[in-house]
């Protein structure tokens, strides 16, 4: 929503059984997207995680020593660390930029804590939508009874 924008609250009570179905319909639906964006953020999270270790573990290695290196996901080649003073980071979108080991810490630092406080946002998100559609579902399960009651009334 745009700042300044007039937001009014509902009454769930007050709305029909079949507006009620379509919310909760609703919030469901976001409730399933929000679940998926978590779980592509703590993906991502880890694979960040992987690198900074790996990173850790390079800088620990001498220039010369015999390593594998990845040409793809499932091919390896032999090579020799040529320098371990400098790596070079995937920044996303195809994009690499050469770093020292510190600068490549640093980075792999910053940039995991800002997808954990993205992480505690969607959660509590999740949370929010998920109480929402419960209080819906509720009100929805009472409508439902009352018209049920109602109608065993009127043929009684």
């Amino acid at each position: 929503m745009a700042a300044g924008e007039n937001v009014q609250a509902v009454d769930l009570a007050q709305l029909p059984v079949p507006q009620l179905n379509q919310l909760r319909a609703q919030f469901e639906e976001e409730e399933q997207m929000l679940t998926q964006s978590l779980a592509q953020l703590k993906g991502v999270q880890s694979r960040f995680i992987e690198s900074q270790e790996s990173v850790l573990k390079l800088s620990k290695k001498e220039t010369g020593k015999d390593v594998l290196v990845p040409l793809t996901s499932s091919m390896y080649v032999p090579g020799q660390l040529a320098n371990t003073d400098k790596v070079l980071i995937d920044i996303g979108t195809g994009y690499h930029v050469k770093m020292t080991i510190d600068e490549a810490k640093g980075y792999f630092t910053r940039i995991t804590e800002y997808i954990t406080k993205k992480m505690e946002v969607v959660q509590k998100n999740l949370i929010e939508k998920d109480k929402l559609r419960q209080v819906t579902t509720e009100i929805l399960q009472l409508k439902i009874q009352a018209q049920q009651q109602q109608t065993a009334q009127q043929q009684a």
